[in-house]
């Protein structure tokens, strides 16, 4: 993330004496990715982040593929997930591979553990909901279609504002550092004119109240496919300043400008974030192609190799058929896919569009994991004859 931000008090110079009131150190933690030459952030704590009275695994969380369906073309409905839980240890996972994991959960309690990701920088899309994203580099307040970016080894906590309605979050982990995509950067990396988005709409913390309490306090990690959980003797919400380019941010979505043109374009104009192995895009409201014999509605295309996933934030979306609010698409690698019967012909001098879908491109296969055929539409994958697209059945064993 490459801005340069500073909050609380910092030292004028870094690695230099910065005492406590009490006249003792203030600890100083490096924070960063790649070693020391990435990007990285200098906190100031008033206790040492490494006083751990207690460690003990809770659980594990490898993730299991489905094994044995064919290969097709998947459609999961996440309004037939469960309902309810934690938003860090009740996710439910849906697709993955050693690059790029998803996950969906709509929690209703806010943790009373702190959470730490030490294995996978996290994307989290806000479908519904808000309230506020605390962590070591202070409070981050979220809302509806707001990317929430927590880079690896982030100690936060989601708050939940229940009072605003439930919450819903579609949970992308990777692991590598999530990043602008290259092509909008210039050598120096700030945006560039002519990309979708620019540094104005990116939030950072506004706001940090560090907490010197003493006691036993739970922060729950996942490192190894597992939840580890670490007892600290104090808040470890305790930094009183730091500075860096490595912190939580947030990019909301209906701050993406789409590129449009006279032709249709292709999906990567569409292109939001870049990962290792995956990139993440934003289709919003925009105006179709404006040339008179256009044909708005994507044409037929193969992945031959790359998987395409698509969560639909709203239920228009101009080439599909069968969908609805927060379905979720899973076209694999090497299988032809396109507009429905019926949809690009219906697209042909549309003046506008107004949906809204969060897509994620993967340059490995993706597996599916056991939980998500409990709310798949097994028979999404003849949707694309010309017949009345099946509604949705449970899976037969």
């Amino acid at each position: 993330m490459p801005i340069y931000h500073l909050m609380g008090e910092v030292p004028r110079k870094r690695h230099t004496v910065f005492r406590r009131p009490d006249g003792g150190l203030y600890a100083e933690e490096l924070m960063g990715h790649e070693g020391f030459v990435g990007t990285s952030s200098l906190l100031y704590h008033i206790h040492p982040p490494t006083t751990v009275k207690s460690a003990r695994k809770l659980r594990d969380v490898a993730l299991v593929a489905d094994e044995e369906t064919s290969l097709r073309h998947r459609h999961f409905l996440t309004s037939r997930a469960r309902k309810g839980g934690s938003p860090t240890m009740d996710r439910m996972p849906l697709l993955f591979n050693s690059d790029i994991a998803m996950f969906y959960v709509e929690p209703d309690e806010t943790d009373a553990h702190c959470y730490r990701n030490s294995q996978a920088d996290e994307v989290v899309y806000v479908v519904e909901g808000q309230g506020t994203l605390e962590s070591v580099f202070g409070d981050l307040p979220y809302r509806p279609g707001d990317y929430v970016v927590v880079h690896r080894n982030i100690t936060h906590r989601w708050k939940l504002e229940p009072a605003h309605g439930p919450t819903k979050l579609l949970v992308m982990e990777s692991r590598g550092h999530v990043r602008w995509p290259k092509r909008y950067r210039n050598e120096f990396g700030q945006l560039l004119e002519g990309a979708p988005f620019s540094e104005r709409d990116i939030r950072r913390p506004v706001s940090l109240a560090p907490r010197d309490e003493r006691g036993d306090f739970p922060v729950y990690v996942k490192q190894y496919d597992a939840i580890n959980e670490l007892i600290l003797d104090h808040h470890p919400f305790d930094v009183v300043g730091w500075d860096g380019y490595f912190y939580p941010w947030i990019f909301n979505i209906h701050d993406f400008e789409p590129i449009v043109g006279r032709i249709h374009q292709p999906p990567p104009v569409h292109q939001t974030f870049q990962g290792d192995g995956f990139v993440i895009c934003s289709f919003c409201p925009r105006p179709y192609d404006f040339d008179p014999n256009a044909v708005p509605a994507p044409y037929n295309h193969s992945n031959v190799d790359s998987d395409e996933v698509l969560f639909y934030a709203s239920s228009e979306f101009m080439s599909r058929k069968g969908i609805e609010y927060g379905s979720i698409t899973h076209h694999p690698d090497g299988l032809p896919h396109g507009p429905h019967p019926g949809r690009a012909e219906a697209s042909i001098g549309a003046k506008y569009t107004n949906e809204l879908a969060v897509m994620m491109d993967s340059f490995k296969p993706l597996k599916v994991a056991k939980p998500a055929m409990a709310i798949e539409d097994p028979k999404y994958h003849q949707s694309w004859l010309d017949q009345q697209h099946a509604a949705f059945a449970p899976p037969t064993s």
